[in-house]
């Protein structure tokens, strides 16, 4: 079939027409340069492809890569939860339990009836001081030096005073050799008296020398009087001039111990530390065989104490003594602020470990206890043991697991039950395990 002409408009040849090769058919008119620009045109139209065809439909693939993404999210998620909870059902159970605490307890605690707090006190101290003033010149103790009583603990510089007794020594032994002196001359005139007695029973002296004889004896024994009341005097001012010297040197007034020393080689003492930079008290003692812990008790609970009570005494310092006492004596009168009344409550032993100051707590008991009863127990609340294999064992809580440990249970001590067996106080236990619960379980402690 032959083809049609393609029609190439122009304005200088309104109707020309040319063959699929370009060349002009005949019949035709050839205009030129025009002829030939549209000749070009057609053949490269012709030999180019139409691009706008290749275009890709964006419209349509983007809908394919979301639904494409989202099965992929989709098989990740689903792979991430089914996975988990494999691994979920293949761990080990963790059991929540509550837990309580192994103790140590007393037997003594059951008679218990009343607890106070209060200090360790000394019944007998003193603030020992001078009742003379003067500087310090020797001391010879220290805090914690035992002393009997009597022995001198410091002294003070008192050479003037040792000057005035060793004056007042001087004028004794003068008084003293007066007394003799005047002892010889009674003896003298007593000799005297009677030779003159004689003499005149024989009539050779007359009466008048009688009367001296007797007059110069009499002299003589009022000499010797007088010797003696001034040998009195010389020895009363040299014991009251040993008396400033002795006031000098400072003594322990009972057996004790130095609890503390308030003044130091070459400080000025004097008895009421009224001069400047002066002091008053050398060295405080205090005589341990009377410590004693003062407790005060509620006056709501006066009944449940009496004097001569039975108590139990423990030391903050000491946690692990016990020491039994017993109620010596109450003070007569309420601390209207407190509203508490003194308690004394004294040892029955004295510990060379117990000190003055001390703070102490005391259980007041119902009936005497012993040295048995004061040896310490390891307990337990009994709700933490439990049957297994015919034993009890508690579950003590290692490394976040349940371990069973046979335990034998004890007596009673208030609430809680001693126990035997390989625990320690401080051990954490399972409080009520289930009948499920198994040696070696992993557990949780739950929230209270």
């Amino acid at each position: 079939m032959g083809q049609s002409a393609t029609p190439i408009w122009n304005v200088q040849n309104p109707v020309r027409t040319f063959g699929p090769d370009g060349a002009a058919r005949p019949g035709t008119v050839n205009s030129g340069p025009a002829v030939l620009d549209a000749v070009r045109l057609f053949r490269l139209r012709m030999d180019q492809p139409d691009l706008s065809k290749l275009r890709i439909d964006r419209s349509v693939a983007p809908v394919r890569r979301r639904r494409t993404r989202r099965w992929i999210i989709l098989g990740v998620v689903a792979l991430a939860v089914f996975g988990g909870a494999a691994w979920y059902a293949m761990q080990p159970r963790v059991a929540a339990v509550q837990t309580t605490a192994v103790v140590t307890t007393w037997p003594s605690q059951q008679f218990v009836v009343l607890n106070a707090t209060g200090y360790v006190v000394a019944q007998r101290k003193a603030a020992i001081s001078s009742k003379a003033t003067g500087r310090l010149e020797w001391l010879g103790v220290a805090e914690g030096s035992r002393v009997k009583a009597g022995e001198v603990l410091a002294r003070l510089d008192n050479r003037d005073v040792v000057a005035q007794a060793q004056s007042a020594e001087s004028t004794v032994g003068a008084a003293r050799a007066s007394v003799d002196q005047s002892r010889v001359e009674e003896q003298n005139a007593q000799t005297e008296l009677k030779r003159t007695q004689d003499l005149l029973a024989k009539g050779f002296i007359s009466q008048s020398a009688l009367d001296t004889a007797k007059a110069r004896a009499d002299r003589a024994a009022a000499g010797v009087a007088n010797a003696r009341a001034s040998l009195a005097a010389a020895e009363a001012s040299a014991r009251n001039a040993q008396v400033s010297v002795d006031y000098t040197l400072i003594r322990a007034p009972f057996d004790g111990v130095i609890l503390s020393k308030s003044a130091n080689v070459g400080d000025m003492v004097t008895p009421f530390s009224n001069a400047a930079d002066s002091k008053g008290a050398v060295v405080t003692m205090a005589d341990m065989s009377t410590l004693e812990v003062e407790a005060d008790v509620s006056e709501s609970s006066l009944s449940k104490v009496k004097v001569d009570q039975p108590a139990e005494i423990v030391l903050d310092a000491l946690p692990d003594a016990r020491f039994r006492g017993r109620i010596s004596r109450m003070v007569p009168t309420v601390d209207r602020a407190k509203a508490t009344v003194m308690t004394k409550v004294k040892f029955d032993a004295i510990d060379p470990r117990i000190l003055p100051e001390m703070s102490a707590k005391v259980s007041f008991l119902s009936q005497e206890v012993g040295a048995e009863q004061q040896k310490p127990l390891t307990a337990v609340n009994p709700d933490a043991m439990a049957q297994r294999d015919g034993r009890s064992v508690v579950f003590v809580i290692r490394d976040g697991k349940a371990m069973a440990v046979p335990v034998t249970p004890g007596i009673k001590v208030g609430d809680l039950t001693a126990i035997a067996g390989d625990v320690k106080t401080g051990d954490k236990v399972v409080l009520k395990p289930g009948a499920d619960l198994a040696s070696g379980a992993l557990v949780k402690v739950a929230p209270k």
